[in-house]
Parts: C-alpha cells; sequence; structure tokens
C-alpha cells in the first residue's frame, strides 16, 4: 500500500488501519533503555524500598516515576530548548549581545 492511500485510510478514520502495521518492528520513539548505576546512601535506599512496598511497585518503578515527574517540574519551571531525539537540556552559556 502506498503511503498516500495509507494515510487517506487513517484520515478517514472509517476502516482498521492495524492490518496494514508490521508491529514486530514498531518502536516508541525516545523510549530507547540505557542502564546507568547510581550509589545511594543506605538510607536512601530503605525509604524508597519502604514507600515502593507501601504503593505496591518496586523500587526502579518508583525511582522512574519520581525522576520523571522531577525533569516535568524542572522543564516546566525552566527555559528548555530540545536536544537531538526530543530530549530538554537546559540553555547554558551567555547570551548573546544585541
Amino acid at each position: 500500500m502506498k503511503a498516500k492511500d495509507f494515510d487517506s485510510k487513517f484520515d478517514e478514520g472509517k476502516e482498521d488501519i492495524i492490518e496494514d502495521l508490521d508491529l514486530s518492528t514498531a518502536r516508541r520513539l525516545n523510549h530507547d533503555q540505557k542502564r546507568i548505576n547510581v550509589d545511594f546512601p543506605a538510607w536512601v535506599v530503605e525509604s524508597l524500598d519502604r514507600e515502593a512496598a507501601r504503593i505496591g511497585v518496586t523500587r526502579q518503578s518508583i525511582i522512574k516515576v519520581w525522576l520523571v515527574e522531577r525533569l516535568k517540574a524542572e522543564a516546566a519551571a525552566t527555559p528548555y530548548s530540545p536536544a537531538p531525539g526530543g530530549a530538554a537540556i537546559p540553555r547554558r552559556g551567555r547570551a548573546k549581545r544585541p
């Protein structure tokens, strides 16, 4: 199927387009995983574990959720510019002189 035909089928919304997609190769953009290691003091890990158990999630899940929440809050409060891959990074350096 040509892209033009696929777009028309999608735009009309009369037919399901799922059959026309190869979902085995589908990926979510900017959701590639990258492993990092972070060292925390023991009391932080214990606090994370208590809070994770309280709400019924894993330690890793609570760390991810809290980091994403904080990054979104910072992005809302700080002027950011898009980086390659759609990530937001703070602007740094001196402002240009007029």
